[in-house]
């Protein structure tokens, strides 16, 4: 069998699941053993009358990930293939979504808060492509990172310079009016992160029709504007760091309709160009 989008789930449908289970990593096997692997989707498959495609992107590590959705569009099947058309990841789960929120979008129009290529780590308007989407106060954020032959880091990246998102420049999304400054927490050393201040140092800028846009985790005491500064679109901002409850340097970006993270709600953002999601590289 090919393990592709249309033969995978053509014969997932079709119930070869073990044609399937013997195209999963050793580590897939050592947690489900083929007959519960059966079980599962016999179980999964119940009542449904076909897939298709929803997303389909590449993660850095060149492990392609695909997302199909049953035809009355209540399951998702979230599928990972490394290079070799191995199935390294698999998961099974309902596919809720939020269609009231997901229609709206900002009445203003935004760019990425960046003046070089950067990659889509997570974006998009369902849960397999954006973790934040289950959280009203984030659901449409996104969180960027940058990338060179394919990761986010040079050497073994246990310093945040080996990451080359760090100390990038960040910019403006567009014009506004400079409400909330962060500036002085300490960024974290790669793999720890700050619970207590999510979202480390950070911008809040307001912008016309009462929209918010914040970028968060960015480097300690690079952010060069005050609060009441009026800012023009892809103005420059500060750096990206890795401050707040971040892992690695990357910045999170999003648009809300209160200036306070603890109170707002995330709105779909309105872009110049296609909206970009999971995957995408933006600039």
């Amino acid at each position: 069998m090919t393990i592709n989008q249309d033969g995978f789930i053509a014969s997932w449908y079709d119930g070869e699941y073990e044609k399937i289970y013997h195209k999963t990593s050793n580590e897939f096997k050592q947690l489900v053993t083929l007959e519960q692997f059966c079980d599962l989707g016999k179980d999964f498959n119940k009542g449904v009358e076909g897939y298709k495609l929803l997303n389909k992107c590449l993660n850095p590590d060149q492990v392609t990930q695909y997302v199909w959705v049953d035809n009355q569009e209540k399951k998702a099947v979230n599928v990972y293939f490394d290079s070799s058309h191995q199935i390294v990841g698999f998961l099974l789960k309902p596919y809720n979504i939020y269609p009231k929120y997901d229609r709206i979008y900002s009445k203003k129009e935004y760019i990425m808060p960046v003046d070089s290529e950067w990659f889509v780590f997570w974006g998009g308007s369902n849960v397999f492509i954006n973790y934040h989407y289950e959280l009203t106060s984030q659901r449409y954020a996104y969180d960027l990172v940058q990338l060179n032959n394919h990761s986010t880091y040079k050497n073994e990246g246990l310093n945040n310079s080996d990451y080359y998102a760090f100390n990038s420049h960040i910019v403006s999304p567009a014009e506004g009016k400079v409400m909330t400054v962060q500036n002085n927490m300490i960024d974290n050393e790669p793999g720890q992160v700050d619970q207590e201040n999510v979202l480390g140092n950070y911008i809040v800028i307001e912008h016309a029709y009462q929209e918010y846009s914040l970028i968060a985790h960015l480097k300690q005491e690079s952010i060069c504007v005050k609060e009441g500064d009026q800012v023009k679109k892809g103005q420059y901002l500060g750096r990206c760091g890795n401050s707040g409850n971040s892992t690695e340097p990357h910045i999170h970006f999003q648009v809300m309709n209160s200036f306070d993270f603890n109170k707002a709600e995330s709105i779909r953002i309105t872009f110049a160009h296609d909206e970009p999601i999971k995957g995408d590289f933006v600039c």
